[in-house]
């Protein structure tokens, strides 16, 4: 499935139905009294949180939406129908604003979550309800009120317990294959994952937890720069953040830079980010350059922050990450 984050679309609820003017017409009575039903109110526009959703795709080929109109008064006081309201589903994680004034509508996050976004007109009153002591026989009736038109922006931030950051081809994509369910593409060049992957980990002493595979990061990412902005947005609703660093091409005379480098872009970002618990996981130390780059990294590192060794692809170290953050999830209110 293509994964599109971004999408606008113009939504409209229904028109109140207007009210009618009638009088009673029977058999033995001649005059008799205004008995124009109500219109019916229009239908509202509604979004709702839906499980089944992972992308806005669909927005890309429909992006127009109107709920139903009211129907109109009837002799006999009878009210015109309601309009039906309109659902529009969305992906858990979706934040929602007026296109306009940039003004948050909804942030959708929880499932089932349901917001109305624009609400149906009301139906216009029928002329029974103007009859008055002084004015038996009301000709006039209200039209129905309009519906509201409102342009939504949408975008999606996946929402995911861990996210997983690091420069292009740190083997991001092979660690989250190696730790959950998903099966994200693998290759030794870099941008090999150009969307973000959610995979989920099945622990053997505890819950599972979501975790995120963010597309890889370069210098100048928060300007958009790479694969940029587009994918910063994904880990801001991640509770914990696993910084994998590639320890064969780390620079013993700088061993720190890499990771300076990622941390620096995250900052600039949003400073929210920096104040996530974060670990770093040194990978492929299968490869015999990999031991001399990540001995420097400890070495400067000290203990300020959790260090994993491991190899993702032979899979060594990778158990240890596992229960490791599962009891940072336990422990912590993050």
């Amino acid at each position: 499935m293509k994964f599109i984050d971004e999408a606008a679309i113009t939504v409209q609820s229904g028109d109140g139905g207007r009210g009618c003017v009638s009088f009673r017409r029977e058999k033995y009575v001649p005059k008799g009294g205004p008995d124009g039903g109500d219109g019916g109110n229009g239908g509202d526009v509604l979004l709702n949180v839906s499980q089944r959703k992972r992308t806005l795709l669909d927005f890309k080929f429909k992006r127009s939406f109107k709920a139903e109109n009211g129907g109109h008064g009837q002799g006999g006081q009878k009210t015109g129908k309601n309009g039906r309201p309109l659902t529009i589903d969305l992906p858990p994680g979706t934040v929602v604003r007026n296109a306009e004034t940039g003004e948050i509508v909804a942030d959708l996050i929880y499932p089932d979550q349901s917001v109305v976004v624009a609400a149906g007109g009301r139906g216009g009153r029928g002329n029974s309800r103007f009859a008055t002591s002084t004015n038996r026989a009301p000709r006039h009736a209200q039209p129905g009120e309009q519906g509201e038109t409102l342009t939504l922006s949408l975008q999606l931030k996946l929402i995911a317990d861990v996210g997983f950051v690091g420069l292009p081809n740190a083997g991001k994509s092979t660690l989250i294959s190696a730790v959950t369910t998903a099966r994200a593409k693998i290759g030794a060049y870099p941008f090999t994952t150009l969307t973000p992957n959610l995979g989920v980990v099945f622990p053997e002493n505890g819950p599972p937890f979501v975790v995120a595979d963010i597309p890889g990061l370069i210098e100048g990412a928060h300007e958009g720069a790479g694969l940029g902005v587009k994918f910063l947005k994904h880990i801001e609703r991640t509770r914990i953040l696993v910084h994998l660093i590639d320890a064969s091409v780390i620079d013993v005379s700088a061993p720190l830079e890499t990771y300076n480098v990622i941390n620096r872009e995250l900052g600039r970002y949003s400073e929210s980010l920096l104040k996530k618990p974060q670990i770093v996981v040194l990978n492929k130390l299968d490869l015999p350059e990999a031991q001399a780059g990540a001995e420097a990294f400890e070495h400067l590192i000290g203990k300020t922050i959790p260090v994993f060794k491991l190899s993702a692809v032979r899979r060594t170290g990778v158990p240890a990450l596992i229960e490791t953050l599962l009891d940072m999830l336990k422990n912590y209110d993050i």
